[in-house]
């Protein structure tokens, strides 16, 4: 996978969008919260919750992504990563950080 695909990946969610974050890509929902940002050519920063980021650690293209010392979330090698991999962490972020009103299912 690249990073036009992981890209398009993260907008096909409810209400992303994509953004400058200093001056690199990063995808949005809302009024602003960062789900992944693109730090690299090739990788992906999603910003997924502790359990699930130590329980996909371990595979192939993930490890671990800290803010000092705040764990917060996973760096993902894109050329690594099996894709329903990524879908999932997508999700997982999105769904932390989406408004109610989005995570909603429609009647």
């Amino acid at each position: 996978m690249d990073v036009d695909a992981a890209a398009a990946a993260a907008l096909a969610l409810p209400g992303v969008t994509e953004a400058d974050h200093h001056g690199r890509r990063s995808f949005r929902v809302g009024g602003g919260k960062v789900l992944a940002t693109v730090p690299a050519d090739g990788v992906l920063n999603v910003l997924v919750g502790e359990d699930l980021a130590h329980a996909v650690s371990a595979q192939p293209g993930v490890e671990l992504l800290w803010w000092g010392q705040k764990l917060s979330g996973v760096r993902v090698e894109l050329a690594l990563v099996d894709a329903a991999l990524l879908d999932e962490l997508l999700q997982d972020a999105w769904a932390r950080r989406a408004p109610a009103a989005l995570r909603r299912p429609e009647p």
